[in-house]
């Protein structure tokens, strides 16, 4: 008999702490639906494209507040019906980018002029300054995207290069490599920068074209010029021969007659 008493006390004593559990439950629902029903749900109602159309950039995010967040995190809306955004909204910034691959920029300056080639400066000022790791290479003297043609740079700077004052040394291609805190690439990009010593106006490979082709042109006009000419010039040419040869045929002619007169008035007189 004592032992059926206990067992019935052990079975009374697992149910209750059953139903305080379901208790504690249910009480625990329905403070997550209360804090569910208090959660603010917000959506992006405009969003701006990306400050930079390859490697890292900025992209501005409107962030309004929905009325019924309950009914939109349910889905529970009326049939064909959206969710009402209020008026109250917030503005953000958040990183973007399209491709990390940024290709090749040229520039040409004049030596001991300043010269800062900047690479991730406005995202760095917006996320902070140890939020990327930025590596340098430089191929001197060249101008080119040959990686094998690049050795270490080392920038003080870390987000850019500055060259104040630039030499003619100093020119050739600069390489930035940016990484995120994860590793991943995010944006690799070469600035060319050709270096003129004082006094010399311009290396301009574009002008320096467009000059030859000028003088291409020029050149071609004289010579169909020349070649509309020559006709005529050939037949100049031939009527003046043959004026002169005339001209020299009636000159022979006349101091032939002279002579023959000489010898006939000198042969008279013996």
């Amino acid at each position: 008999m004592q032992s059926v008493g206990l067992q019935r006390l052990f079975l009374l004593s697992v149910c209750l702490f059953l139903r305080l559990l379901t208790s504690a439950e249910s009480q625990q629902v329905e403070q997550l639906e209360e804090e569910v029903q208090n959660v603010p749900v917000e959506v992006i109602t405009e969003s701006s494209p990306c400050s930079a159309t390859c490697g890292l950039g900025l992209r501005t995010q409107t962030l309004c507040l929905l009325n019924d967040s309950k009914a939109a995190m349910e889905e529970k809306l009326p049939s064909g019906g959206e969710a009402e955004v209020t008026e109250k909204c917030r503005v953000r910034a958040v990183q973007c980018m399209d491709t990390w691959q940024c290709g090749l920029q040229t520039m040409t300056v004049t030596s001991g002029l300043r010269v800062e080639v900047d690479c991730v400066g406005d995202v760095m000022e917006a996320t902070g300054r140890f939020s990327w790791r930025v590596s340098w290479r430089y191929a001197r003297g060249i101008i080119s995207t040959d990686d094998a043609l690049f050795a270490h740079w080392d920038a003080p700077e870390l987000d850019r290069v500055v060259l104040d004052p630039v030499r003619e040394e100093d020119a050739g291609t600069y390489r930035c490599d940016v990484q995120d805190a994860a590793y991943r690439r995010v944006k690799r990009a070469y600035w060319g920068i050709r270096v003129l010593a004082v006094g010399v106006l311009s290396l301009d490979y574009d002008s320096s074209l467009a000059l030859w082709d000028e003088g291409e042109k020029n050149q071609t006009e004289e010579e169909e010029e020349q070649r509309k000419i020559l006709p005529f010039a050939l037949l100049a040419m031939g009527v003046s021969a043959a004026v002169a040869g005339v001209f020299t045929a009636l000159l022979r002619g006349y101091e032939a007659m002279k002579r023959r007169r000489r010898n006939l008035k000198a042969s008279g007189s013996f």
